[in-house]
Formats: C-alpha cells, sequence, structure tokens
C-alpha cells in the first residue's frame, strides 16, 4: 500500500481557489478557502460546495444482494424502496462498530454503500468476508467524485443546471438525472442540516470538471462558497452528527451511540445482533450525549475529561469546538448513565480548570 496520498479529479482546481490542503483519509483534501466561519455561515444563510470525493463507493447486486446488506447492517434494508436512501452502521461481533454508511437502492436487485473515505479498505475487506451467500460486489470508489452543494439556497441553484426538479427529491431519497448535461445520482441526505443534495457522478468518461466550475459561476448570484473539510465538522458537530474515529469507533455500539433507533434488532439476525441483545438487556453503560459550555470562550476539545462533583471522571468528549452559529462551546462526550440519571451537576476539565456544562438535547441548531 503507498504513503502517497490521493488527490481527488478536482485537486487543481482546489490550489487554484487558494484552498488550504491537507492530508485526510489518505487524500489531499482542502480544509478551508476563504476560512471556516465564512464558509460555516455561507452553508447556514446561503449555499456551500463541497468536496467529498474521498467517500467510497460500493455496488451490491444480483439476488443474493439484499441478503448480504442485510446481514451486514443494522438497518432493516427489507423496507427501502427504490430511489430511497438510508442511513444505517456495520457492527463486528462483539457490537462495536465497523463504520456508519448511507444505502441507496438503485435497482430491485442493485444497491450502493457509501463509506467513509478513511475506512473504504478496511469497510470493503469486511464486506467481502461476510459475503457468504455469493452476492456480486463492486468497489467503485476510484470511478466516482462526489459533489456536496449543502445550504437554503442549493436547490434553486442546482434548479438552472438541471432539468431534474430537485426540490421534490424527499430527504434520504434520490434521482438520476443530469448536471450541465453530465449524468448524476441526485441525492438529498446531507450532513448540515440544511437543505442539500449530492451529486455522484462517475469520472471515467465524464467532464466532471464542468460540474464544480458551473456551480461555482451560477452560485456568485447565490452567495455560493467553496467549503473545506474544517466547516463540514463545525456544521456536523452543531446537528450532533456522529464522526466515525471520534464519536462512533469499534469500541462503541450503535446503542450507546443515539443509533438505537437504526438498529432493528427484530430484522433477524445480523452480524453483532446478539451482542447488542445482550447488552440492551444488561442495560446501557453509557451514553453519547450533547452539551454546552456555561463559561464563554471556554472551548472543549476531543478527550477532555468530565467531572463529578466529588471529582470522579464520569465522561470523555469525543466531538467538541466553538459552534459558530450560537458563539458558545459545545459538544458530545459518553458520560456514565448513573451520573446523568443523578442529575447532579457534571465540569468538563479544561486545562487546569473545571468549568461547568449543560447536558442538552441534540441538535445544537
Amino acid at each position: 500500500m503507498s504513503d502517497r496520498l490521493k488527490r481527488t479529479p478536482f485537486y487543481s482546481q482546489h490550489v487554484k481557489a487558494g484552498a488550504k490542503m491537507v492530508p485526510f483519509a489518505g487524500f489531499e483534501m482542502p480544509i478551508q478557502y476563504k476560512g471556516i466561519k465564512l464558509e460555516h455561515r455561507a452553508v447556514r444563510g446561503n449555499v456551500g460546495l463541497f468536496d467529498v470525493s474521498h467517500m467510497g463507493e460500493f455496488f451490491v447486486r444480483g439476488p443474493k444482494a439484499l441478503e448480504l446488506l442485510q446481514w451486514v447492517t443494522v438497518n432493516d434494508v427489507s423496507t427501502l424502496a427504490i430511489g430511497k436512501a438510508q442511513y444505517s452502521c456495520m457492527c463486528y461481533e462483539h457490537g462495536g462498530i465497523v463504520d456508519d454508511l448511507i444505502i441507496y437502492r438503485l435497482a430491485s436487485e442493485e444497491y450502493m454503500m457509501v463509506v467513509n473515505g478513511a475506512n473504504i479498505e478496511k469497510d470493503w475487506d469486511w464486506v467481502v468476508s461476510q459475503n457468504t451467500m455469493g452476492a456480486e460486489l463492486e468497489n467503485a470508489s476510484d470511478d466516482y467524485v462526489l459533489l456536496a452543494l449543502q445550504g437554503p439556497k442549493s436547490a434553486e441553484l442546482l434548479s438552472e443546471l438541471t432539468d431534474t426538479d430537485v426540490q421534490k427529491i424527499p430527504f434520504y431519497a434520490f434521482e438520476h438525472g443530469e448536471v450541465c448535461g453530465v449524468p448524476c445520482l441526485i441525492s438529498a441526505t446531507g450532513y448540515t442540516g440544511e437543505k442539500g443534495f449530492e451529486l455522484y457522478i462517475n469520472s471515467v468518461n465524464n467532464d466532471v470538471h464542468k460540474v464544480l466550475e458551473a456551480l461555482v459561476a451560477k452560485g456568485s448570484a447565490y452567495g455560493l462558497e467553496r467549503c473545506g473539510l474544517g466547516a463540514r465538522d463545525t456544521l456536523r458537530l452543531e446537528k450532533g452528527y456522529a464522526l466515525y474515529g471520534n464519536d462512533i469507533t469499534a469500541e462503541t455500539h450503535p446503542l450507546q451511540a443515539r443509533l438505537g433507533w437504526i438498529t432493528k434488532l427484530s430484522k433477524g439476525s445480523f452480524v453483532g445482533s446478539n451482542a447488542l441483545i445482550a447488552i440492551k438487556e444488561k442495560g446501557v453503560e453509557k451514553k453519547l450525549v450533547g452539551f454546552v459550555v456555561d463559561q464563554e470562550k471556554a472551548i472543549p476539545r476531543k478527550d477532555y475529561e468530565l467531572l463529578d462533583t466529588q471529582s470522579n471522571v464520569v465522561g470523555k468528549v469525543t466531538s467538541g469546538g466553538m459552534s459558530i452559529s450560537l458563539e458558545k462551546g459545545i459538544g458530545m462526550a459518553y458520560v456514565q448513565t448513573d451520573a446523568l440519571a443523578s442529575n447532579e451537576p457534571i465540569v468538563i476539565q479544561i486545562r487546569n480548570k473545571e468549568v461547568p456544562i449543560t447536558v442538552t438535547s441534540l441538535p445544537f441548531v
């Protein structure tokens, strides 16, 4: 395996636009252009454009496709209609999370799994290892690019470049169409909490650069900003969306990670189901919660400890930062359920200070 970083087909356009490039998930990716705050606010108020081509795309086909997906993911894929998408995750036998992902049902016997860029190789090996039923598998991650257009003006902007009625695409649904004459799968899943669309484009025989350039050119009238990974992280944190490697890992399971709603223990046996049933019967010892820092300008960071009134460690921060929308520190942390049930005050250790926090429901905004 090469240590050399990959580049998406849009690399030269990012550099030309002044992006600050950083290593991420084995790629050189833009972390910001004009600044994270400006890009974040553009998505909340107007529209932002992200290159997320580092994500992985696996195709699962044939008469055994559904059987494999039912076995390897926790959600009930049998309920998924053609043209719809489903959020899910894969678990190990002990219940720990392999990755979170989105499944698209493309046809009666054809699905697409979209996995996190940092986990493509691991996820592919895992799915292949579980494919004892003989579904047809294709790892097409290197053949697809993915552009995400996010924000309240995204539909209006995209409508200028496609004949597809994107205003009518429901949340977690998709259409096949063309953008600037280039064939795309146009989906509406999103990770910012704003109205938005993801454009999956096969880059083998298509001029993908034309799509990005047209979105930027048309987008100037809508206040569009090119956005990097920095704003992607601040936006998803404000919505309380878990990030693999931070909030969900092989050491955490979906019942403690606020993903019980996608974990269909009644659908029949799947990888990790026995462990998860036992965990549910015993009771979850810690839960992923959101919190707001009560003190101005105090910023929580990953791995900061949470303490009870006796200075016992009762939790640890998994994601944290300054909310650009709220202008206060916010975070997510795993906290012991008995500490949450006690309703006693919890503080966060920031450097040498114990700073009060308020555990809150998610999303933050």
